[in-house]
């Protein structure tokens, strides 16, 4: 019997808890034969789920199971209780050697890569080691800002955070990204000002200025945000025609239609949120970023516990 109560997202809390059985020939992979086969016979006090395949070695059939023991107790004891969470036919076995298995997203994103439509994927990445997802439906979370640079940095810094956060459901970063030669196009200009010459920037066909350079006032149409606009005001007293090209400010007053993380320079040392929505400051840390997902997760993600 297939148990409905594992998934969207399922995943043990520490793979050290799963383990991969050989399952002899003579033996279904079916819940009836694999509870006949199991019950009474040791298993070690952390395990939890069992893979049951019929060769470690070779792909083929596999059926994810829970099994309970007799007790926690001692190093090991009696299997009690065995429930099939995915038989063979809507379990996936993929080796992916790279995959840290540790991490949610990382399984979801190689079910959806490796094996597109199974219920439940187990997985044998880094060091070897095994974990399984059932149901992989990561949230997708879009990344709104500006390039160049490129690559997008904030999209970046949020996959890198992701890569490496195991109390994080499945997300999938999306990264929607503004140009600043589409984004020029908005006030056709001979010349244009863009806040500094760090960030790679230029318009084809257009002169431009830098104004991290404070380059001798010019009849220029400024790229840049409410910051570049106050520091313009400081060096010449006056604001040129704007292309206001603020993330946050795209984001509008208006719920996104998926949550989306993003960024303003208005921001210096901490975060802001909104109905479907968390902003960092410009120069964000990992931690700014860690901060904001965890966030978006808590109000925009469905309830999520490992297992």
């Amino acid at each position: 019997m297939t148990a409905p109560t594992y998934g969207p997202n399922f995943v043990p809390l520490r793979y050290r808890g799963v383990a991969v059985a050989t399952i002899p020939p003579g033996v279904g992979l079916d819940a009836a034969s694999l509870r006949a086969h199991l019950l009474g016979r040791d298993a070690y006090r952390r395990t939890r789920f069992l893979v049951a395949r019929r060769d470690p070695d070779v792909p083929g059939p596999t059926a994810l199971l829970r099994i309970t023991r007799e007790s926690d107790v001692p190093l090991f004891s009696p299997v009690t209780d065995v429930e099939l969470i995915a038989g063979p036919d809507e379990c996936a076995y993929v080796v992916e050697p790279g995959a840290d298995t540790g991490i949610p997203s990382v399984l979801a994103a190689v079910a959806a890569d490796r094996a597109p439509g199974a219920r439940a994927v187990v997985v044998e990445g880094r060091y070897a080691h095994v974990n399984v997802i059932v149901e992989p439906r990561p949230l997708r979370i879009v990344v709104r800002e500006v390039v160049p640079p490129e690559p997008a940095k904030l999209a970046d810094q949020a996959r890198r955070v992701v890569a490496v956060t195991e109390d994080l459901p499945p997300v999938e970063i999306v990264a929607d990204l503004a140009r600043l030669g589409e984004l020029a196009e908005r006030l056709p200009s001979q010349h244009y000002l863009l806040p500094c010459r760090g960030s790679g920037g230029e318009v084809p066909g257009a002169r431009v200025s830098y104004l991290d350079e404070h380059p001798e006032r010019a009849d220029w149409t400024l790229l840049g945000c409410t910051r570049s606009l106050q520091i313009h005001r400081w060096f010449y007293g006056d604001e040129p025609p704007t292309v206001d090209f603020c993330p946050r400010r795209a984001v509008g007053s208006s719920r996104p239609a998926h949550p989306t993380l993003t960024k303003c320079c208005l921001q210096e040392e901490h975060i802001e949120h909104g109905d479907g929505w968390v902003s960092v400051p410009w120069g964000s840390s990992l931690e700014h970023v860690r901060q904001a997902l965890h966030r978006l997760v808590e109000r925009e993600g469905p309830a999520w516990a490992p297992g």
